[in-house]
């Protein structure tokens, strides 16, 4: 079994704007919430949770220890709030979680290996970055490999139903038909065409109407004829 990930934090009595203050000290303000508990808010390291951060991601068990708490706390990461220029992280919020009982949480998708359709050309499109699935907090996988080597053709598909999990700890919500991963044929650049009366009123212009063509001849014999 792997080592547990921890991570430390202290109670939280600063609000509201004054927590700029804590981020300028490398302090990431924080909450602690979850079912049936009066959500803390807590004040956490920034080089502490970046660590933790880096080995449980989203759907890994992190074990709080909070200040003046002799027990600590099941919790699941969830994504950070961050700057959108800076990328300073401005805030993240620790759902805690009942250990035997199942939760329902998004598992990132990741696709492993090569598609031979792509030897024709073909595109591989994920459908989905991300499914929600349902197990037991343990039982959470960090992620879930999509082997792509079943797209032999274009248009070939992998479904939910298809997907490598072990089906008896975790249940996936979606329907099995659903479509995650697609092989898609590539698409070809449209070429304008004029269009087709455009076309003929350039043609009208550079040699005129057969009635205009047969106007013009019988003015040059009325003209030979008066000479």
């Amino acid at each position: 079994m792997a080592d547990k990930i921890t991570l430390s934090a202290q109670t939280r009595t600063i609000f509201g704007k004054k927590v700029k203050k804590l981020r300028k000290e490398k302090i990431i303000p924080s909450n602690v919430f979850g079912s049936h508990i009066k959500s803390v808010a807590l004040a956490i390291k920034i080089d502490d949770f970046r660590k933790a951060f880096e080995e449980a991601g989203e759907s890994t068990i992190v074990y709080l220890n909070i200040d003046g708490e002799t027990k600590q706390r099941p919790v699941l990461i969830r994504p950070p709030q961050v700057h959108p220029t800076s990328r300073e992280i401005l805030h993240v919020d620790l759902r805690q979680v009942n250990l035997k009982e199942k939760i329902k949480t998004m598992i990132d998708i990741v696709l492993v290996g090569e598609a031979p359709a792509q030897a024709q050309g073909a595109l591989i499109i994920k459908l989905k970055d991300q499914i929600e699935v349902e197990a037991l907090p343990t039982d959470l996988p960090e992620q879930i490999e999509v082997n792509i080597e079943s797209l032999a053709n274009i248009e070939d598909v992998i479904l939910a139903k298809d997907l490598k999990i072990d089906k008896t700890k975790i249940e996936i919500q979606l329907d099995d038909e659903e479509i995650v991963v697609k092989a898609e044929a590539p698409k070809e650049e449209e070429v304008e065409k004029a269009p087709v009366e455009e076309v003929a009123e350039e043609e009208g212009v550079e040699g005129g109407s057969e009635e205009e063509k047969q106007k013009t001849e019988e003015s040059k014999k009325e003209e030979q004829n008066k000479e």
